[in-house]
């Protein structure tokens, strides 16, 4: 049986099992850490094709309450996403406090974070960020990619690019630590005084590589944030281009109402 009819409208029978499913996780019946029923048991127990199965995990996986690891299938999670509060994760206070925004924003949601640094050194600055930091597209730039960890998995990718002339003085922004505060704090040592932080979101489903590298599932929703940190001065001296596992995180800004 394909549908079921509920309220005068067909009901497809793999929303029925993703939504039966979703019930036993909310419920407890399927507790953080454990794994979701094989493919071939959920076949067995509803009496439909692995085609319906496959369908009704999609949307169980949207749901956001499960992990999906190649080889391993879907865990229940046992963490609610990090929350972004835009208006405080770059307050100055947090570096004078000598925490980078990452980790300020973790220790708030009672996570354990981890950065691992992939690279630290010159490139050439691709178009977009070009554009953004305002120099002829093939500038040397200095570039620090990092991949972020929370509790353990991975959430986060980010690549900074900062203006050569701005960080050939500050040798902390070549190191893998660069100190209490993180790269900003570095920069307003040196005279940077930030006015503003610009962020641009889209959401997207991620591309074969990506979901590799944040251990997703192929097509999974992530969302790209580009970054534009803004001086005194009015100059952008660091572009952050970064992507993050969209159920991980929650994004919450604080709106002015008044002049």
């Amino acid at each position: 049986m394909g549908t079921a009819v509920g309220g005068g409208r067909a009901v497809p029978r793999y929303v029925q099992i993703a939504d039966e499913i979703i019930q036993q996780i909310r419920a407890g019946v399927l507790k953080p850490g454990d794994l979701v029923p094989s493919e071939s048991e959920l076949v067995e127990r509803y009496g439909v094709s692995g085609g319906t199965i496959r369908k009704a995990m999609v949307e169980v996986r949207a749901s956001g309450l499960v992990d999906t690891r190649h080889g391993k299938g879907s865990i229940v999670k046992d963490r609610p996403p990090v929350r972004l509060r835009s208006s405080d994760r770059f307050r100055a206070s947090h570096r004078r406090g000598g925490k980078a925004a990452y980790l300020a924003e973790s220790a708030q949601s009672g996570a354990t974070a981890k950065v691992s640094v992939l690279y630290i050194g010159p490139m050439e600055a691709p178009e977009g960020i070009a554009d953004r930091l305002d120099v002829p597209a093939g500038t040397q730039v200095l570039a620090r990619r990092r991949l972020y960890f929370r509790n353990g998995v991975p959430v986060e990718t980010a690549t900074s690019y900062l203006p050569w002339d701005v960080v050939k003085d500050i040798p902390e922004l070549f190191a893998e630590n660069p100190g209490p505060g993180g790269i900003y704090a570095r920069l307003e040592d040196d005279g940077h005084t930030f006015a503003e932080f610009v962020e641009t979101l889209t959401a997207r489903p991620a591309a074969k590589a990506e979901a590799s590298e944040l251990a997703l599932s192929p097509g999974a929703p992530v969302v790209h944030l580009l970054r534009n940190a803004v001086t005194e001065a009015g100059r952008v001296v660091e572009v952050c281009d970064t992507l993050m596992a969209a159920d991980q995180f929650v994004f919450e800004y604080r709106i002015p109402a008044a002049d």
